[in-house]
């Protein structure tokens, strides 16, 4: 769902920039130039550059298939707010968290309790993809 909301913030950006420079460029050529007509266009423009700016290094990332799987000691924790509920991975060495829809099926959940965990992310580390939790003694997958 989220993914879905940062593809639309994608669109959104491209449609206002293309908006800013078509307004400008019909604004110069039929001669009529007004103050606020070049306020709208710019304030289009530099919005719609600033949302392509900040959203397509990590399209790029999720588009390629271009992950990164990161390992090790992890703790989980379940959060929920209205009806929806996610987890929340803790790496312990690296000090990252990733995030997921939904409850992993895990016998507990918090700080207390370690886990080995493979997290797949894009290169930037902003978008999770996709997560495997293992015993940390065994090393048996947990969550299949």
């Amino acid at each position: 769902m989220i993914i879905l909301m940062y593809f639309l913030i994608t669109g959104i950006g491209l449609v206002m920039t293309i908006f800013g420079v078509g307004f400008l460029i019909l604004m110069f050529a039929s001669r009529e130039v007004t103050f606020w007509g070049i306020v709208r266009a710019l304030g289009s423009l530099l919005i719609g550059v600033f949302l392509l700016w900040s959203t397509i290094p990590s399209m790029k990332f999720i588009i390629m298939k271009d992950y990164d799987v990161v390992k090790g000691e992890c703790t989980a924790e379940v959060g929920s707010s209205g009806r929806t509920s996610d987890t929340t991975f803790n790496m312990v060495h690296t000090d990252e968290q990733f995030s997921f829809d939904g409850i992993a099926a895990l016998d507990a959940y918090g700080a207390a309790i370690p886990y080995y965990c493979e997290i797949t992310v894009t290169k930037d580390h902003v978008w999770e993809i996709d997560y495997k939790i293992y015993d940390i003694k065994t090393k048996k997958r947990l969550d299949e």
